[in-house]
């Protein structure tokens, strides 16, 4: 009894140890994603990155200043002119209101940080909580260990770092916290059975769905878990009791979103989850009447309720069709439909296909943004086998479902990444486990071969003595090694199947400890790896750019240059007309009106600038008067090599702008199937706006109008501009802006010419009337 006290007395101390341990360790982990995003600040300055994040910083702006019913029914009118946006129903609140929420409480306790710094470091904080969550969901799997090392390879793994950075203020900064403490809810109340958990679950999605758009894989992820447990024997009452709070209680609080309403009924992409909602309530019956019946009776009753439950599967599915049918994208939105056929936005939707993010990704991007864990992944998906527990096969099908998606999409890498790093956390903990206690069985024998080698090496002594009494003795011996085998023998334990498992698990030596430093040069690297990305790969602000020459370091500020100038140089009620990349930043740094921004809700709205572009310079003064514009931006990198200009982007504009408008034909904008800024190239480009507001007077530069982007030069080096004068252009010829000219004063008395030919006595007549109108 003592001793089994004192055992229990030491393991108790044991896992409090390993608790404290844990939490200290998980604190590091909590620093360690939080400072890895701060090299843009220490880099650069506290600034706000990209393009979407400054409408979420103007946003939140207004937040602070006006309050929450303010915000619920702010009527933006500087952007979209003429038709203008109601905020509070077109944005997911979560990020706004978490920033503004963290802002208001600093200033409570007396700690007066600007609005743009708690902008700049929500996201790295975040990061953090996201940390903290892949441990706790990791740990539901496979145990503690596993979710320490899946939490310290999410703090670091580069593609959450690139949304992550500070000063990456977007939805995805708050979203991919939710999205993983969501998941960790429902696999712990799967494992308990808690309806608390399960309420806790159905909150934690209401926040997903207040954040980002991407809930929508929540909700089909889950059903098919659910499913998958259903038709492979799983079912329990835990797994009703975790999935059927979340379709009721999760849809109605989802429903309070006003960007989302009544589409959480209404569209293709919740239907899953309600077909799964009656399939389950079916299955839960059947095993209820199996409960109370004897098998004579159930065999009835479950006829009765499988053909009841058939025909009320068959009416939703026609209520269903019905729906989808009267909807002419299937009641799917097109952001969906490209992520079910990849071919879908290249064919119907320009505009979505026309973002980068949304283009499928190379086989290289995968190793810049998970690196080793594209290794380490196959190995987690085999241990997760090992035992097949519902909490696993939820892992399984995340894998399997977010690689396909992030095949398809490049942005929802981000979704791969929490993922990977849950599995290869589980099969580094798993190694790990194999290793060292191959190392730690082995190591007692080692120790006591040297000792028996050591007293055998004594007795080998010669001495007669020793001979002789070995002989006298024999008898004595063998009769005492009788007696104590006999005592021996009750007090021996046979070995559970565990512990013949590890035993049979166990490796030489020398592998385990080669083995063991692999996977530290393993990890070293990716650790490397993790901190050239947020140093050096993901830290630039896309408002300020840098190059690296043999001069040294330049940095190129010139968007911040030209929104500068349009705020202190024009009127407050100006129209600015660019690209629609551009609009976010134009509205949140210049304060002016833009008529189309990176929101692209009206398709044709933006259809209209890209026809407009990609018109003769007349007629796309024509379209801009009729919008009212007074200003055009555009964005050149020929001079300095900025790849991502709107020469570049051209093609899209054409694309979009044909879609609306059938004149505006792509080839007429290539040669021979390809797309040339040279003297190859056709008079139809030659001639477009977007042409001659991106190189008007570039042959000024160094005389020969050389395009370090297309690496060529240009075809129509001299031209003058007749309907649009300069008004301003960077340092680095890296943003042009342009006024429109005014229309021309209508002459009284003046007429048309006619086409057709007329004598040469009314054609004196018309002379005289020019030459002197009165």
């Amino acid at each position: 009894m003592a001793a089994s006290d004192a055992q229990n007395g030491v393991f108790s101390v044991r896992h409090a140890f390993g608790n404290v341990l844990a939490f200290f360790i998980l604190l590091l982990i909590g620093v360690l994603a939080f400072s890895i995003r701060l090299f843009s600040v220490i880099k650069y300055e506290s600034v706000i990155h990209e393009f979407d994040p400054y409408f979420n910083y103007r946003v939140t702006q207004f937040l602070t200043k006006n309050g929450i019913y303010d915000f619920w029914n702010w009527f933006d009118d500087r952007t979209w002119y003429p038709l203008g946006r109601v905020i509070g129903g077109t944005v997911y609140p979560g990020l706004t209101l978490t920033a503004g929420t963290l802002w208001w409480i600093l200033n409570s306790l007396n700690i007066p940080l600007s609005v743009e710094t708690v902008c700049v470091f929500t996201a790295p904080i975040f990061s953090a909580f996201a940390s903290w969550a892949t441990y706790l969901l990791t740990k539901e799997v496979k145990g503690a260990g596993a979710g320490l090392t899946a939490a310290i390879l999410l703090a670091m793994v580069p593609s959450y770092i690139s949304r992550s950075v500070a000063g990456s203020y977007d939805n995805e900064a708050v979203a991919i916290f939710a999205l993983i403490f969501t998941f960790y809810l429902y696999i712990k109340t799967l494992n308990t059975g808690s309806l608390f958990y399960a309420t806790l679950n159905s909150i934690a999605y209401f926040y997903m769905v207040c954040s980002w758009g991407g809930y929508t894989f929540i909700i089909n992820l889950i059903p098919m878990h659910v499913l998958l447990c259903i038709v492979t024997g799983r079912y329990s009452s835990r797994l009703y009791i975790a999935y059927a709070p979340l379709v009721v209680l999760g849809t109605l609080l989802a429903s309070l979103v006003p960007v989302v309403g009544f589409n959480a009924v209404m569209t293709s992409e919740h239907f899953a989850s309600f077909l799964v909602f009656i399939v389950i309530h079916v299955v839960a019956l059947v095993y209820y009447i199996k409960g109370i019946l004897s098998p004579k009776m159930f065999k009835v009753a479950v006829a009765l309720v499988v053909s009841v439950g058939a025909a009320v599967c068959c009416a939703m599915v026609a209520v269903l069709i019905a729906l989808v049918a009267s909807s002419p994208t299937k009641g799917w939105s097109g952001r969906s439909l490209s992520l079910l056929d990849p071919t879908y936005a290249s064919k119907y939707i320009p505009i979505i296909a026309s973002v980068s993010e949304h283009q499928p990704p190379t086989w290289p991007s995968y190793f810049m943004d998970i690196n080793v864990l594209a290794f380490l992944v196959p190995a987690g998906i085999i241990a997760c086998f090992s035992p097949l527990s519902d909490a696993s096969s939820f892992v399984v099908l995340y894998i399997v479902t977010s690689v396909y998606f992030s095949g398809v999409m490049v942005r929802l890498m981000l979704v791969l990444a929490p993922a990977a790093c849950i599995l290869s956390g589980i099969a580094l903990s798993q190694a790990f486990d194999v290793f060292t206690r191959s190392i730690k069985f082995q190591l007692p024998r080692l120790s006591d071969n040297s000792q028996a080698g050591e007293g055998s090496s004594e007795n080998v002594v010669p001495n007669d003595s020793v001979k002789t009494d070995k002989t006298e003795d024999t008898s004595k011996e063998r009769t005492s090694k009788k007696s104590k085998k006999k005592e021996k023998e009750p007090v021996e334990k046979p070995l559970s199947k565990s512990q013949i498992k590890k035993r049979l698990l166990v490796l030489p030596l020398e592998t385990s400890v080669i083995a063991i430093i692999l996977l530290v040069l393993l990890g070293a690297f990716y650790v490397v790896h993790s901190v050239w990305a947020a140093a050096e790969a993901y830290s630039a602000p896309s408002i300020v750019l840098t190059s690296h020459s043999h001069d040294g370091l330049h940095v190129f500020d010139d968007f911040r240059e030209a929104y500068a100038w349009l705020s202190h140089n024009t009127e407050v009620d100006d129209k600015v007309a660019s690209w629609w990349d551009y609009g976010y930043q134009t509205t949140a740094m210049a304060n002016r009106t833009v008529i189309v921004d990176n929101n692209t809700w009206n398709n044709t709205h933006i259809a209209t600038v890209g026809t407009a572009m990609s018109s003769p310079e007349k007629a796309a003064w024509e379209i801009f008067q009729s919008l009212d514009v007074k200003y055009v931006l555009v964005v050149f990198g020929g001079l300095v090599g900025y790849p991502s200009d709107d020469i570049n982007k051209f093609l899209w504009m054409v694309r979009i702008g044909g879609g609306v408008f059938p004149h505006i034909k792509e080839p007429d904008y290539l040669r021979d199937g390809q797309y040339r800024i040279d003297s190859m190239a056709t008079p139809t480009m030659l001639n477009c706006l977007m042409y001659k507001l991106s190189y008007y007077r570039f042959v000024e530069t160094d005389g020969k109008a050389f395009d370090r982007v297309r690496r060529t030069e240009i075809g129509k080096k001299h031209f003058k501009l007749t309907h649009f004068e300069e008004v301003f252009t960077t340092h680095h010829w890296m943003v042009r802006i342009y006024k429109l000219k005014p229309p021309k004063n209508r002459i009284r008395g003046k007429t048309k010419k006619s086409k057709s030919k007329t004598s040469s006595k009314t054609a004196s007549k018309r002379k005289e009337l020019k030459r002197n109108p009165f």
